[in-house]
């Protein structure tokens, strides 16, 4: 009987051993060992301008090395160059146009997430020539160079306006650019003209344009508004399928580029040489415009709350502008 019970006891705690074993080598799912996470290169575009100037910093230093994402980085001159590479899976993060990334996402019936908000207002009315505009009622009856058509400058100054009473279309006339370029060299060739641009157009037409001042900042009479909405220039998207399947790695790669924006506002200098490397815009011209470039970077709720109420804002003037309808409550990638 006492050999018999001594059997028993080793095989119970033999059973016990291979059971503590097997138990060790799974990592719990909760509260224990962390699971090494997939190394991943994420495939980040941007656009040539004021979206992609607060990323330099972390193209520098994932170019180095020096960051834990790693990243390569294409750069066009305009949204439609990228948008289908996104889509197809060719790129995994993308700068675009807030109202573009939202017309993504019902294009795509929900392949795109909006990640972070990364530029403010950047869109400006200047004025050659004596001053006569100095408030929005001031264009009443004038002409004015553009560029941005069916894009974010048009809606912002058809919506500021109307806030005034005064109809884009009826009240004033518009002549409409393709290119910036084309204003400048419209304006070099008057002695009085009026155009809205954005930065950091503005910074290169004042660098070409004697006596060319900015008279109006749409960011400024968008906040006396005061309707609980921002004016949002652009932010990042993210493939729904990368989000889903690399959760850290984005989380990380948000971080750190949350800190390349910081580095951006707080040293121009030392970031327009990066923006002048990266091919974006001449590095005299990024360091005198980006303290206008309102760089920024917002995330969470405070992001889906900014932007739900700037993309409602587009959706009543025209519901085309946002890709319909406005976004449901997926759109905000929000962790």
């Amino acid at each position: 009987m006492k050999k018999l019970l001594s059997l028993l006891l080793c095989l119970v705690l033999l059973a016990g051993l291979f059971t503590a074993c097997s138990t060790k080598e799974e990592p719990a799912d909760e509260g224990g060992e962390e699971v090494a996470e997939e190394p991943v290169t994420i495939r980040l575009g941007g656009l040539k301008g004021p979206t992609s100037i607060g990323m330099v910093k972390l193209l520098d230093e994932a170019e180095k090395g020096e960051c834990e994402s790693d990243i390569t980085f294409t750069l066009a001159a305009a949204a439609d160059e990228l948008t289908p590479s996104l889509l197809q899976g060719e790129l995994d993060v993308l700068a675009v146009p807030a109202n573009l990334a939202s017309i993504l996402y019902h294009n795509s019936k929900g392949a795109v997430r909006f990640a972070a908000i990364n530029t403010l207002g950047v869109v400006y009315i200047v004025e050659k020539g004596e001053q006569t505009v100095h408030s929005l009622e001031d264009l009443r009856g004038k002409t004015i160079y553009a560029t941005g058509k069916g894009t974010t400058p048009e809606y912002a100054l058809t919506y500021l306006l109307a806030q005034h009473g005064i109809d884009l279309a009826a009240d004033l006339t518009v002549e409409w650019k393709s290119e910036p370029t084309e204003i400048v060299a419209l304006m070099s060739n008057q002695e009085s003209a009026i155009a809205m641009m954005p930065q950091p157009f503005v910074t290169v037409a004042q660098g070409s344009v004697e006596n060319l001042n900015v008279v109006l900042d749409l960011t400024e009479e968008w906040n006396a508004l005061n309707n609980g909405s921002q004016f949002i220039t652009a932010g990042l998207i993210v493939r729904t399928e990368f989000a889903e399947q690399y959760p850290q790695q984005l989380a990380k790669f948000l971080e750190e580029y949350k800190a390349s924006t910081a580095y951006v506002n707080e040293n121009p200098k030392e970031a327009s040489v990066l923006v002048e490397n990266y091919g974006i815009t001449k590095a005299p011209v990024a360091e005198k415009a980006i303290p206008f470039c309102n760089i920024t970077y917002i995330d969470g709720a405070e992001m889906k709350e900014a932007l739900s109420g700037y993309l409602n804002v587009l959706f009543e003037q025209n519901p085309a502008s946002v890709g319909g309808s406005l976004p449901d409550d997926d759109f905000y990638l929000i962790p």
